[in-house]
């Protein structure tokens, strides 16, 4: 069993950010510097969708550093979790 950091724990999953909120599945990072991506990520905080570490910018990773925005979900389809940036956890739902 996952141990849950405070940020997963106190995370209210009736309000989160879900993929069908977006009309595009872009990284909105790289859309700007014409950038490419491999997957995408969705932050709990204000709902932007950027990419993931696995990506060349790893923009959601900077995203949390720079505005201490610590939670994402998946911005893929089927794919169902959360993950804490600051905790390095991840819960599955």
């Amino acid at each position: 069993m996952t141990k849950l950091c405070p940020h997963l724990k106190n995370f209210d999953k009736s309000k989160m950010v879900l993929l069908s909120a977006f009309p595009k599945f872009e990284c909105e990072e790289c859309i700007k510097i014409n950038s490419k991506w491999l997957h995408l990520r969705i932050c709990q905080t204000c709902g932007k969708m950027l990419c993931c570490d696995s990506s060349p910018n790893r923009h959601a990773r900077k995203h949390c550093i720079d505005y201490g925005h610590s939670i994402i979900s998946s911005g893929e389809f089927g794919e169902h979790w959360l993950y804490c940036f600051e905790d390095d956890v991840t819960i599955n739902f």
